[in-house]
């Protein structure tokens, strides 16, 4: 199904920077048929915003504040997120910041069966990426725009990208092991659909790999099967836990 999607961006949080590659990111999960966009329009440091709106049909709220220490700005996109979601004319949400005060928000609208993709910087608070069904970092999206020329995923840079440890080895181990059947072997596209329930923030691009199947290929701790599919002409790819060896006894 593809959802219609409302997108709402907290424009105090986000840098003007990223709007492009996240638009695009977004379209491949749904139609952001509602695109919009707080902040108080008066201050100058929202000003690079503007072209941008217009490029990307974005409609920008005006919102000021109205004391000091107070964001009102929150406060008006979690009111108008609540009236989209009683109007019935979308399927889904994407929060747009890196700020934990949306973390109610996206656990309501979850409740109601809002699907809700969150989208931050990599400084988010764990409350709200976890509050997401997915969540993904900007500065991934960034970095993939400035590589998206080079194929060999080797050539991303590693200086903003995590690097694998024992911690998402054993963590993608346990989620095939949930999955597997008698022979230990569990089809992959239901261990990356695990892998995002589990943890929403997970991501082969914040790691330096576009798709799932490099990524665990390049850990050498499992083994992957290509298997004839009879419905499609495309192969569908099955990953196993490698079985430890026992060291040999000496007699």
């Amino acid at each position: 199904m593809n959802l219609n999607l409302a997108v709402l961006i907290d424009g105090d949080n986000i840098p003007s920077a990223y709007v492009k590659e996240m638009m695009e990111e977004i379209a491949k999960y749904g139609n952001p048929t509602i695109k919009r966009i707080y902040g108080d329009w008066t201050k100058p440091n929202l000003s690079k915003w503007k072209n941008l709106l217009l490029e990307n049909a974005i409609t920008p709220i005006q919102q000021y504040g109205y004391t000091t220490g107070k964001n009102a700005t929150d406060s008006a996109m979690i009111i108008d997120a609540m009236d989209i979601l009683y109007s019935e004319k979308v399927n889904g949400f994407c929060l747009v910041s890196s700020d934990s005060d949306f973390t109610r928000l996206a656990t309501r609208l979850r409740e109601a069966g809002m699907q809700v993709i969150g989208i931050g910087e990599k400084k988010t608070p764990n409350p709200f990426i976890v509050a997401c069904d997915k969540f993904i970092y900007i500065e991934i999206l960034k970095n993939q725009s400035k590589d998206q020329e080079s194929e060999n995923e080797k050539d991303i840079p590693r200086d903003i990208v995590d690097s694998i440890t024992a911690k998402e080895i054993k963590f993608i181990a346990s989620t095939i092991r949930d999955l597997s059947d008698d022979d230990g072997w569990a089809f992959l596209g239901d261990v990356g659909s695990l892998l995002q329930k589990k943890q929403p923030n997970f991501d082969p691009r914040n790691y330096g790999f576009q798709k799932l199947t490099p990524l665990i290929k390049s850990t050498g701790k499992f083994e992957i099967e290509q298997r004839e599919s009879p419905k499609s002409r495309y192969k569908l790819i099955f990953v196993k836990n490698k079985e430890k060896r026992k060291p040999k006894v000496r007699k």
